[in-house]
């Protein structure tokens, strides 16, 4: 009775063992699709651009001051830096999702009137030295770094 049961055992491991080591085909990509450019849950994505967009514009409404250290810094690095990361996730996500047609779509999602007052924003706070890309992480670094291309910092508001 030991035996077979060393046997069994034996045909476990190995079964286990295959299983583990075995090669793993490498999953092919999603192909974008050609239909409208955005999926099914889109009335979800729709809404979360507006309540970003809202944060965004609050951060610029508070007051210059609380721009420049503390938790009033934090706030408003992190509200810019929320709008910005979105943006730039789903402009990059869209096309590969969604090929061309999402790529289309995106780009008039976040072209609206209340994205260029956020940009136009941006570039003025920039400009006044309350913010620099090097306060934001990788995506919306990137993204700020191309809103604010060829402004100028003109004062240092939080050099005091």
């Amino acid at each position: 009775m030991n035996r077979a049961w060393f046997i069994l055992w034996a045909l476990v491991v190995y079964q286990v063992a295959a299983w583990a080591f075995a090669p793993q085909k490498p999953a092919e990509p999603a192909r974008p699709t050609d239909g409208p450019g955005y999926g099914s849950n889109e009335a979800i994505f729709v809404h979360g651009r507006a309540s970003t967009r809202h944060e965004a514009t609050l951060a610029f409404e508070r007051p210059y001051g609380s721009r420049c250290a503390g938790e009033g810094r934090r706030q408003f690095i992190s509200s810019v830096s929320g709008y910005y990361t979105r943006r730039q996730n789903e402009t990059e996500r869209y096309p590969e999702t969604f090929g061309k047609p999402g790529a289309d779509y995106i780009a008039k999602q976040w072209s609206t009137g209340e994205d260029k007052r956020i940009e136009r924003l941006t570039q003025e706070a920039y400009a006044q030295g309350y913010l620099q890309p090097s306060d934001f992480d990788d995506l919306a670094r990137k993204a700020v770094e191309a809103i604010v291309r060829g402004e100028r910092v003109t004062v240092r508001s939080c050099a005091s």
